[in-house]
């Protein structure tokens, strides 16, 4: 549930929160320059660059922007309306056209899940990317909520050791649980938890056959089925410098975006959040985004030690040790001046 202040006990508005804020809508603002380097998200550097017309109507098709069509004439029209949706929820400049940024991330490896291609947030939610699912589901049990999570003990990826995985998700479940009321502890007994974690390959059972490598990486059941299946046909790692292979995904990195499908969340088009549905190999997104955090706590609520403005400082620390804070592939984090101050105003 949401928290509610009574307005005498908010804290005043300070000079130095201020100061932080403008500096933060600054590092932020629509100056950041957006990488447009189609050869940075090639997949396999042996595989050629081309994506024909009929693969990217199956990609669009799979994942819920196009449906089958036997009259050739609106075909044309619905392919254009199909890629112009694509683009709008991966945050893509909206052309209608199959463009190199839209072929490119076509080819990048995902999440199986289907995007939603109509918003299903309300109007008061309207300047945010994050996305529920039909009907806003969510985990409802009583009060503080704590889910329990399992490993399969015969369906493990043979790149990593158990206790590395059960570190993995340690870490990713204590992503999400740091910003919501809701706990998460791991128990043996799979047939029983509320989560069942494991790395399946092909054709497994749920009706979402795999793929292989690459290609759609992980897929996760809305609430509360709790089923988070990972691609056994991946090269799962922990550690890019141990496992050197061109095709090695970070297994954390899925973890957390997959968890966040657990918890009701669907796919953002915000490029630094969780849960933007691509992810290239050999690279890591494993912080929560602010728009992550408000989604998620818009569903459960706000967990009593989190603060925006933690949150705010951690991914600034962050981006100035990584080198990213003027140059920002990902794009931009917020997307009006109006959410920004929503934000402040709630970590008051």
């Amino acid at each position: 549930m949401h928290h509610h202040h009574h307005p005498c006990n908010r804290k005043p508005i300070t000079v130095s929160s201020l100061l932080f804020f403008f500096l933060y809508l600054n590092l932020h603002s629509p100056q950041t320059i957006e990488a447009r380097n189609p050869s940075q998200f090639t997949i396999n550097p042996s595989q050629p660059d081309v994506v024909t017309i009929p693969e990217i109507k199956r990609h669009l098709h799979r994942f819920g922007y196009l449906q089958r069509s036997n009259d050739s004439k609106s075909d044309a029209i619905l392919f254009e309306k199909a890629l112009a949706r694509y683009q709008k929820n991966l945050g893509l400049p909206i052309t209608g056209k199959p463009d190199s940024d839209t072929l490119s991330h076509i080819r990048l490896p995902r999440c199986g899940f289907p995007d939603y291609v109509e918003s299903k947030t309300t109007a008061f939610h309207a300047g945010q990317k994050y996305v529920y699912f039909p009907g806003k589901p969510r985990w409802t049990r009583d009060s503080p909520l704590k889910l329990t999570y399992a490993f399969s003990q015969e369906n493990l990826t043979p790149y990593l050791t158990p206790a590395q995985i059960r570190r993995v998700f340690r870490r990713a479940f204590g992503k999400w649980a740091s910003v919501i009321p809701v706990s998460f502890v791991e128990t043996e007994d799979y047939v029983f938890a509320d989560i069942k974690i494991g790395f399946f390959a092909g054709d497994h059972g749920d009706g979402e056959p795999f793929d292989g490598v690459l290609g759609v990486l992980a897929h996760t059941f809305s609430p509360e089925n709790g089923r988070l299946h990972l691609d056994n046909a991946e090269t799962w790692a922990v550690d890019f410098d141990e496992q050197k292979s061109s095709v090695a995904v970070d297994l954390e990195s899925v973890a957390v975006h997959e968890i966040g499908h657990v918890l009701g969340l669907a796919h953002s088009s915000v490029k630094d959040a969780a849960m933007y549905p691509t992810l290239k190999p050999r690279s890591k997104k494993v912080d929560l985004n602010i728009d992550d955090v408000v989604g998620v706590q818009s569903l459960y609520g706000t967990n009593p030690n989190f603060t925006l403005s933690a949150l705010l400082a951690s991914e600034t620390s962050t981006n100035l040790a990584d080198g990213t804070m003027m140059i920002r592939p990902q794009g931009l984090i917020f997307s009006t001046l109006s959410t920004l101050l929503f934000l402040i105003f709630l970590d008051l």
